[in-house]
Protein backbone atom coordinates (compact mmCIF):
# COMPACT_ATOMS: atom_id res chain seq x y z
CA UNK A 1 0.00 0.00 0.00
CA UNK A 2 1.03 3.44 -0.89
CA UNK A 3 0.46 5.47 1.96
CA UNK A 4 0.58 9.69 1.96
CA UNK A 5 3.71 10.72 3.01
CA UNK A 6 2.70 14.24 3.67
CA UNK A 7 1.31 14.53 7.33
CA UNK A 8 -2.72 13.53 7.86
CA UNK A 9 -5.03 16.30 8.37
CA UNK A 10 -6.55 16.93 11.85
CA UNK A 11 -9.92 15.35 12.12
CA UNK A 12 -12.66 17.73 12.01
CA UNK A 13 -14.98 17.89 15.28
CA UNK A 14 -17.99 16.72 13.28
CA UNK A 15 -15.54 13.56 11.85
CA UNK A 16 -14.68 13.06 15.30
CA UNK A 17 -17.85 13.35 16.76
CA UNK A 18 -19.46 10.57 13.59
CA UNK A 19 -16.51 8.30 14.26
CA UNK A 20 -17.48 8.00 18.22
CA UNK A 21 -21.33 7.86 17.80
CA UNK A 22 -20.33 4.75 14.91
CA UNK A 23 -17.96 2.98 17.44
CA UNK A 24 -20.39 2.97 20.15
CA UNK A 25 -23.38 1.71 17.95
CA UNK A 26 -20.86 -0.59 17.09
CA UNK A 27 -19.82 -1.64 20.42
CA UNK A 28 -23.76 -2.64 21.20
CA UNK A 29 -23.98 -5.29 18.60
CA UNK A 30 -20.45 -6.44 20.15
CA UNK A 31 -20.69 -10.34 20.91
CA UNK A 32 -18.75 -11.15 23.31
CA UNK A 33 -20.61 -13.71 26.06
CA UNK A 34 -16.98 -15.13 27.12
CA UNK A 35 -15.14 -12.32 28.33
CA UNK A 36 -18.14 -9.77 28.89
CA UNK A 37 -15.81 -7.35 26.82
CA UNK A 38 -17.32 -5.63 24.46
CA UNK A 39 -15.52 -3.05 22.01
CA UNK A 40 -16.73 -1.31 18.96
CA UNK A 41 -14.36 0.42 16.26
CA UNK A 42 -14.86 3.15 13.76
CA UNK A 43 -12.25 3.82 10.95
CA UNK A 44 -12.29 6.82 8.82
CA UNK A 45 -11.29 5.98 5.11
CA UNK A 46 -9.31 8.09 2.76
CA UNK A 47 -12.69 8.71 1.08
CA UNK A 48 -13.97 10.34 4.36
CA UNK A 49 -16.37 7.68 5.02
CA UNK A 50 -16.97 5.69 8.43
CA UNK A 51 -16.71 2.09 8.65
CA UNK A 52 -17.44 0.27 11.78
CA UNK A 53 -17.22 -3.18 13.38
CA UNK A 54 -17.69 -5.06 16.64
CA UNK A 55 -15.67 -8.10 18.23
CA UNK A 56 -17.05 -11.42 17.77
CA UNK A 57 -15.93 -14.09 20.26
CA UNK A 58 -15.61 -17.69 19.71
CA UNK A 59 -15.80 -20.61 22.55
CA UNK A 60 -12.84 -22.10 20.47
CA UNK A 61 -10.38 -19.66 21.46
CA UNK A 62 -8.95 -17.53 19.60
CA UNK A 63 -11.23 -17.68 16.48
CA UNK A 64 -12.90 -14.37 17.89
CA UNK A 65 -13.10 -11.00 15.39
CA UNK A 66 -11.83 -8.03 16.96
CA UNK A 67 -13.44 -4.87 16.54
CA UNK A 68 -10.77 -3.08 14.60
CA UNK A 69 -10.14 -6.04 12.01
CA UNK A 70 -13.91 -6.01 11.74
CA UNK A 71 -14.03 -2.68 10.55
CA UNK A 72 -11.11 -2.70 8.13
CA UNK A 73 -13.18 -5.69 6.54
CA UNK A 74 -15.73 -3.04 6.31
CA UNK A 75 -14.19 -0.66 4.71
CA UNK A 76 -12.02 -2.93 2.45
CA UNK A 77 -15.48 -4.41 1.15
CA UNK A 78 -16.40 -0.93 0.56
CA UNK A 79 -13.64 -0.26 -1.89
CA UNK A 80 -11.01 1.79 0.34
CA UNK A 81 -7.56 0.55 1.61
CA UNK A 82 -6.47 3.56 3.48
CA UNK A 83 -7.12 4.32 6.80
CA UNK A 84 -7.21 8.08 8.10
CA UNK A 85 -8.29 7.76 11.96
CA UNK A 86 -9.27 5.24 13.89
CA UNK A 87 -11.49 5.24 17.19
CA UNK A 88 -11.91 2.17 19.74
CA UNK A 89 -14.46 2.05 22.29
CA UNK A 90 -14.10 -0.80 25.09
CA UNK A 91 -15.75 -1.48 28.58
CA UNK A 92 -12.38 0.10 30.19
CA UNK A 93 -11.31 4.02 30.66
CA UNK A 94 -12.66 4.09 34.39
CA UNK A 95 -8.70 4.73 34.94
CA UNK A 96 -5.64 5.85 33.75
CA UNK A 97 -4.65 2.18 32.85
CA UNK A 98 -7.65 0.82 31.63
CA UNK A 99 -8.49 2.34 28.16
CA UNK A 100 -8.94 0.41 25.58
CA UNK A 101 -6.16 0.06 22.66
CA UNK A 102 -6.06 -2.35 19.53
CA UNK A 103 -4.57 -5.58 20.39
CA UNK A 104 -1.27 -6.24 18.76
CA UNK A 105 -2.49 -8.00 16.14
CA UNK A 106 -5.12 -5.60 15.41
CA UNK A 107 -2.09 -2.90 15.61
CA UNK A 108 -0.28 -4.83 12.50
CA UNK A 109 -3.38 -4.80 10.21
CA UNK A 110 -3.68 -1.23 10.97
CA UNK A 111 -0.31 -0.61 10.05
CA UNK A 112 -1.21 -2.93 6.67
CA UNK A 113 -3.93 -0.13 5.85
CA UNK A 114 -2.49 3.45 7.24
CA UNK A 115 0.44 5.16 8.13
CA UNK A 116 2.65 5.55 10.82
CA UNK A 117 1.12 8.92 11.55
CA UNK A 118 -2.48 8.14 11.82
CA UNK A 119 -4.31 9.00 15.24
CA UNK A 120 -5.71 5.99 17.16
CA UNK A 121 -8.24 7.62 19.58
CA UNK A 122 -9.60 5.94 22.89
CA UNK A 123 -12.83 6.07 24.32
CA UNK A 124 -15.42 4.52 27.01
CA UNK A 125 -19.57 4.62 26.79
CA UNK A 126 -18.99 8.38 28.18
CA UNK A 127 -15.85 9.60 27.76
CA UNK A 128 -12.63 10.20 24.93
CA UNK A 129 -9.25 9.02 26.35
CA UNK A 130 -6.48 9.23 25.38
CA UNK A 131 -5.16 9.79 21.65
CA UNK A 132 -2.37 8.05 20.32
CA UNK A 133 -0.62 7.65 16.70
CA UNK A 134 -0.16 4.51 14.99
CA UNK A 135 3.68 4.86 15.36
CA UNK A 136 3.46 5.37 19.46
CA UNK A 137 1.39 1.76 19.48
CA UNK A 138 3.41 0.00 17.09
CA UNK A 139 7.09 1.31 17.32
CA UNK A 140 9.38 0.53 14.38
CA UNK A 141 6.75 -1.27 12.88
CA UNK A 142 7.03 -3.42 9.52
CA UNK A 143 4.83 -2.32 7.15
CA UNK A 144 3.99 -2.89 3.16
CA UNK A 145 6.53 -0.28 2.61
CA UNK A 146 9.51 -2.66 3.54
CA UNK A 147 8.21 -4.90 0.73
CA UNK A 148 8.38 -2.75 -2.31
CA UNK A 149 11.31 -3.16 -4.58
CA UNK A 150 12.72 -0.64 -6.96
CA UNK A 151 14.16 -1.47 -10.70
CA UNK A 152 17.76 -0.49 -10.72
Amino acid sequence: MNHPATPLKPLTDAQQQALLAAARAAQLKAYAPYSKYSVGASVLDDQGRIHAGCNVENAAYPEGVCAEAAALSAMVLAGSTHARAVLVVGNGGKTHSAWTTPCGGCRQKLRELGAPDMPVQCANDTDLGPRYTLAQLLPESFGPDHLVRTLP
